[in-house]
């Protein structure tokens, strides 16, 4: 069922007996959650309205009972049912209880009225062979929040700055997304911080959100890359001596190296057949992490990468077995690159 059309029709009163929210996007889906229960009660209400369950402890047709039941001194009840065995793909396999859905199925056909079961399931997807997924998404009683893309996550943050009568460029937007990825609950954080900043009728620029969030050491392994690709040994070997100061491990960022070295290569094997989205699906990225190091793959031919990783493989075994020293042998690596230079 489409999120906007499911919300229209809480906001007018009219709730469907069963709601099943799923996907990658665990913050949207626990925005849902607040929202459908803002609507169903008043503050006061909620303790008393709120009846809460987990299948991992309690058995499915527990909830149900409750389903079934009157509420107390309110107009209706709200059961919310934590999940991640009853409908999640694989989830069967990993349930420590024995749960009947047959009983949630029998209930779909005589729903109380004053009762709404929310079932919150931690998983990206639903097992659609089991009838009772088939049977609510026929009903149109399935939500998925999957993880919006790069371009929808930079609009939500400008308009979450907006919502605080703040301004967000979007070069502080694109900063973010880079420094603390696509996950919208820790940017929903960073956003209100730097509005906290910005105080109201500010503007928050590239500058302030680079002041005010830290960088990763995935955003400086990703400028050591480019370093590593412009051949400019100087700033490859200052990034990495401002690495080994914040006490990272030198095997941690050959690693790191490598898992960007290698992404980059599975691009150019895939870019030709297949879009940036598919690529995304293929290597279990989020697509904005494709585009950031399929712009990075352009400045490398695939030789080199296979040269790259293949010489970090041999680093990474001496390092490990004591054969070199972590610290030494990694910058060592580094300063190979000259030699790529002058030949």
């Amino acid at each position: 069922m489409e999120m906007k059309e499911t919300l229209k029709e809480i906001k007018a009163g009219a709730y469907k007996p069963v709601y099943v929210v799923y996907g990658k996007d665990r913050y949207r889906m626990e925005q849902f959650v607040d929202t459908l229960i803002d609507s169903m009660f008043s503050p006061e209400e909620r303790e008393m309205g709120v009846m809460k369950f987990d299948t991992g402890e309690t058995p499915l047709e527990e909830a149900v009972m409750e389903a079934e039941s009157p509420p107390f001194f309110l107009e209706r009840k709200l059961v919310l049912v934590r999940d991640a065995s009853v409908f999640a793909a694989g989830g069967k396999e990993n349930a420590k209880l024995e749960h009947r859905p047959e009983t949630l199925l029998s209930y779909l056909n005589n729903p109380l009225e004053t009762s709404v079961m929310l079932f919150a399931v931690q998983a990206d997807k639903l097992d659609e062979r089991r009838k009772l997924v088939k049977t609510l998404k026929d009903r149109r009683a399935l939500i998925a929040f999957q993880e919006l893309d790069a371009p929808e996550l930079k609009r939500w943050m400008l308009r979450r700055a907006e919502s605080q009568r703040r301004q967000m460029t979007e070069e502080a937007a694109e900063l973010l997304l880079v420094r603390v990825g696509v996950n919208m609950g820790q940017l929903a954080q960073e956003v209100d911080k730097l509005c906290l900043h910005a105080g109201e009728g500010g503007v928050i620029g590239a500058e302030q959100a680079a002041l005010l969030t830290a960088a990763t050491v995935e955003e400086d392994v990703f400028a050591l890359v480019d370093a590593i690709a412009e051949l400019r040994v100087d700033k490859a070997l200052t990034l990495y001596r401002q690495l080994l100061v914040r006490k990272e491990e030198p095997i941690k960022i050959a690693a790191l190296i490598a898992r960007q070295l290698r992404i980059m290569l599975q691009i150019k094997e895939l870019e030709a057949q297949y879009s940036p989205q598919q690529m995304a699906g293929q290597l279990g990225l989020h697509p904005y992490a494709v585009k950031l190091a399929a712009e990075k793959s352009r400045k490398f031919q695939t030789p080199r990468l296979g040269r790259l990783l293949s010489s970090l493989a041999e680093l990474d075994y001496g390092m490990k077995t004591g054969g070199i020293d972590k610290t030494f042998g990694l910058e060592m690596y580094l300063l190979s690159l000259a030699q790529e230079k002058r030949a």
